[in-house]
């Protein structure tokens, strides 16, 4: 843990995993995007697991878009969740934790979920990388997961084209939310999401979220798998 000028910070090896603002902000913006798809959500139909915990930053804008959300949190290192509940107030956010390895717990879950969020890096800050699992043992699992019309959503930096490749593979569309100022790329995919534009106004209906949305630029990334076809390839791009 330590405190800069931003807030309070929980890094794991060296990665900033969570950010507690001394302002009462509730986090930063790539969280806010991890978060964001929740508000596409039917209200009756918000179950969410995070993967990858750690000090509750996406916990927390999940639950204050949405106040009601049962919130299941995985995270393999007991000692960041303890910084958490001493330093973070993770406790506060009515949080199920789960301390285990993500991949475990996919395996033996029976449960199912309108949202899952992965947000899972492993190795230190200049090499920084997915687990190996992830693209062909993870994203099928996921699948069995979600609910139907649910939502999966990935943080990205450099594995972006595996992930949308992974996403395509079980249907539905597929949009990044490419975040101004980082490397993050939030890749969100399911049957029923809308198109940048209309998945642009129906974020900006959420008065938390309408400080976040000058700093994210969304793509299209397709629809379905299609065989051949480019998932980098150009796109619809909403800025609006």
């Amino acid at each position: 843990m330590r405190r800069t000028r931003d807030g309070l910070e929980l890094r794991v090896d060296g990665t900033l995993a969570s950010l507690r603002r001394p302002d009462g902000g509730v986090t930063g913006v790539v969280w806010w995007a991890l978060a964001a798809p929740i508000v596409l959500l039917p209200p009756h139909r918000r179950r969410v697991l995070l993967l990858g915990l750690a000090g509750g930053s996406v916990a927390r804008a999940v639950r204050a878009l949405e106040p009601q959300a049962e919130i299941v949190g995985v995270e393999h290192d007991a000692q960041v969740l303890r910084m958490a509940r001493e330093h973070l107030g993770l406790d506060e956010l009515n949080v199920e934790p789960v301390v285990g390895d993500a991949l475990d717990f996919l395996r033996h879950d029976r449960s199912q979920y309108d949202l899952i969020v992965e947000d899972l890096f492993i190795g230190p800050s200049r090499s920084v990388r997915k687990p190996d699992w992830l693209l062909e043992t993870g994203y099928p699992l996921f699948a069995k997961r979600r609910r139907p019309g649910g939502l999966i959503v990935s943080n990205t930096i450099h594995e972006m084209p595996g992930i949308v490749r992974a996403m395509r593979r079980l249907g539905g569309r597929v949009v990044s939310l490419d975040v101004r100022g980082h490397w993050n790329r939030i890749v969100v995919s399911g049957e029923g999401l809308p198109a940048p534009i209309q998945m642009r106004r129906a974020l900006r209906e959420h008065a938390p979220l309408q400080a976040v949305l000058p700093r994210l630029a969304l793509k299209s990334r397709g629809w379905g798998a299609v065989a051949g076809a480019d998932p980098l390839g150009s796109g619809s791009v909403s800025r609006l």
